[in-house]
């Protein structure tokens, strides 16, 4: 499914200067059809889910309890 720059820099929760720069820039790929830029926008399905995926390790580790360290000896 194509959507506009607009369409877009909300879906991304972006603004949409700085949307239209990576597309510009060749970050996000997109068409130009004369008149507008056009993004397909399954092209961030696999961001959005690494993202998640990346939350959920970081989430997985700092739940993880510190194991007590036998070693340690107190030199007071």
């Amino acid at each position: 499914m194509y959507v506009t720059i607009p369409e877009l820099a909300e879906y991304l929760s972006m603004n949409e200067a700085k949307v239209k720069s990576l597309v510009l820039q060749g970050r996000i790929r997109a068409i130009h059809d004369g008149e507008q830029y056009l993004v397909n926008k399954s092209q961030f399905t696999t961001h959005f889910e690494q993202v998640e995926k990346y939350k959920l390790m970081i989430q997985e580790y700092l739940n993880e309890p510190i194991p007590e360290d036998i070693d340690v000896k107190d030199e007071d």
